[in-house]
């Protein structure tokens, strides 16, 4: 359904470190930067990146807004998190853990970003 996801920071260097950490706990590679100082994270289903706001004014995360990040397993989840919380971000949300609702048993795992953006890594129970 998406192609990609852009979220704003201020701090490019410090949010590229919090990713390429974070991302790594679920198997991605670090990110690249392009000439404009923009980090990108590339799979086969889609591009992550992060960016100064082009518009000259200062990033500020969506209240409401998170943005979900596949896990294979609860264990990948936990290692999000811990990778987030070395790596700038704050926990946020209830500690990770399984989650039973509509969608039936999941297991979720929050961070915020170092720019304020909330995250969720997000593992569906067999």
């Amino acid at each position: 359904m998406f192609s990609h996801i852009m979220l704003g920071a201020d701090d490019l260097d410090a949010s590229k470190k919090f990713y390429d950490a974070t991302l790594a706990a679920l198997g991605h590679p670090a990110g690249m930067k392009d000439d404009k100082g923009r980090a990108f994270w590339m799979t086969p289903t889609g591009i992550f990146s992060v960016s100064i706001p082009i518009n000259g004014e200062a990033a500020c995360h969506a209240n409401g807004g998170t943005i979900g990040f596949a896990a294979a397993s609860p264990e990948q989840a936990d290692a999000w998190h811990a990778a987030g919380i070395a790596n700038g971000g704050t926990t946020c949300e209830e500690p990770p853990g399984v989650r039973d609702g509509g969608l039936g048993k999941l297991y979720l795992a929050y961070l915020r970003d170092p720019a304020g953006n909330k995250l969720c890594a997000l593992h569906r129970m067999g």
